[in-house]
């Protein structure tokens, strides 16, 4: 029988999946804050836009009473 070495060097099977499934939680919580940014992003460009829609409305409506 031969005789198993104990000098091996590199990773087992059990390291490199964890590796990997350490990989992919921390690229899943990276993804989600990422997306939770750009919905925030998209929510403020979208009252930005509201609230520079309502100033040119007031500011058409002084001008037009100004004239």
């Amino acid at each position: 029988m031969k005789k198993i070495q104990k000098n091996r060097k590199g990773f087992t099977l059990v390291e490199m999946v964890l590796v990997i499934a350490i990989i992919v939680i921390l690229a899943a919580v990276v993804f989600f804050s990422v997306a939770n940014y750009l919905n925030k992003a998209k929510s403020a460009t979208k009252s930005i836009s509201e609230h520079n829609k309502a100033i040119e409305d007031v500011t058409a409506e002084i001008n037009k009473y100004a004239n």
